[in-house]
């Protein structure tokens, strides 16, 4: 039987599974579709129209078939490690003492973030599981364990979620997580999902696009961005809530987390509104030319992080799970080119490493030397930008 036929009848199962399962209450991974109470709380929002929420910017559904196909044909040489990466252990030890500059990061693979500014610790998406999946036996596999155990992270102020997709929002995380003091500050509608899975109500705060939660001297700021939502494959839980990038502020010191998005106009918004920002995390990997209004890719990832006034960017979303018919190095690479050409100063953590912002540990080449496609190769660029193509893809 052929690779394609196998992964075929996998991913047939998935959906079976799926669709039965979705209707169950106890299928608890999958979290929860919301009611109909729920979804009446999102019609005042500017994003929710015909039953659903929209983008800014509308996104070209790719074909299905042809997306399907390339996700289920052979997978590319290089598409996963093959060797152990070489990640930083951490104990807790290593939060004791603060930064000395007031801003740390540690990169803890995919777009977990865990972020030290100004007194506070903001744990971004976290995402502690073996697979991207509901299931234990499918789904992309994590290429290196997590950096530090749960039970062992410092204590935390804030879990910021920028949408629900399982790559972003995980089961086991969250119901540990929940047992913590932190405040779970996330988009409108994946409430649901934390309130499913016991996290108490007055610790959820869920916010629209451009709106704010402070907390002491802490600002979050659910930012616009152009992706989408859904946990199974039924219409009844698909586009329910809301996706965002975030802006976190302290006295002193931004950060920016792009979550995932492709390219919009509304990334200069953000910019003007409320940059600077010290450092940036952006969605780098992942990308197709099947669904180029899903992630950014990596060239415009570089100018996303310009746009938005960012000073040093941490390319994430790359590293931990194949997601896309890519070498798992290629994200990384072009980043790097693009980041060169366009004079933008980038880091590159080993997942676990921690560094201060003010002393940029630049680009560390941890990863093998692979082969991989460069933009002139194999270009990613969102649709929908016509009228503003020259400022978003910084053509001069």
């Amino acid at each position: 039987m052929s690779i394609f036929k196998r992964r075929w009848m996998q991913v047939t199962l998935v959906l079976l599974v799926g669709l039965t399962a979705a209707g169950l209450s106890g299928w608890t991974r999958m979290g929860q579709s919301p009611s109909d109470e729920q979804l009446a709380r999102w019609e005042s929002s500017p994003n929710w129209r015909t039953g659903q929420f929209h983008n800014m910017t509308p996104q070209r559904d790719p074909d299905f078939s042809a997306a399907m196909q390339s996700l289920l044909g052979d997978e590319p040489e290089h598409s996963v490690p093959e060797q152990p990466l070489p990640i930083v252990h951490l104990t807790g030890e290593e939060f004791v003492d603060p930064p000395a500059n007031g801003l740390r990061v540690t990169w803890l693979g995919h777009s977990s973030v865990l972020l030290e500014i100004d007194g506070y610790r903001v744990l971004l998406d976290p995402v502690w599981g073996d697979k991207a999946s509901p299931f234990a036996f499918v789904g992309p596999h994590r290429f290196h364990e997590p950096p530090i155990a749960l039970a062992d992270l410092p204590p935390l102020d804030a879990v910021v979620i920028s949408h629900d997709h399982y790559d972003h929002l995980n089961h086991d995380a969250i119901d540990f997580l929940r047992m913590t003091d932190a405040t779970f500050v996330v988009p409108l509608g994946v409430g649901t999902h934390l309130r499913y899975w016991g996290v108490r109500e007055d610790k959820i705060i869920e916010l629209d696009w451009w709106h704010t939660h402070q907390q002491g001297d802490l600002v979050l700021t659910a930012t616009p961005a152009r992706h989408r939502s859904g946990r199974t494959v039924e219409t009844a839980s698909t586009l329910k809530s809301l996706w965002a990038g975030w802006s976190i502020k302290g006295p002193v010191h931004s950060a920016y987390f792009s979550g995932d998005t492709s390219m919009f106009p509304g990334m200069v918004e953000i910019g003007q509104k409320l940059g600077p920002f010290d450092v940036t995390f952006i969605d780098s990997g992942a990308y197709n030319q099947l669904w180029v209004d899903n992630h950014l890719g990596p060239e415009q990832a570089v100018r996303a992080h310009q746009l938005v006034k960012g000073r040093l960017m941490v390319p994430v979303h790359w590293g931990t799970f194949y997601l896309a018919p890519h070498t798992w190095v290629e994200p990384v690479e072009r980043v790097i080119a693009a980041a060169q050409k366009q004079g933008v100063q980038i880091a590159t953590p080993r997942q676990g490493e921690q560094f201060e912002p003010a002393h940029i540990i630049g680009i560390n080449r941890w990863w093998p030397t692979l082969p991989w496609r460069s933009a002139e190769d194999y270009p990613i660029v969102s649709t929908g930008l016509e009228g503003t193509a020259a400022e978003l893809q910084g053509a001069d």
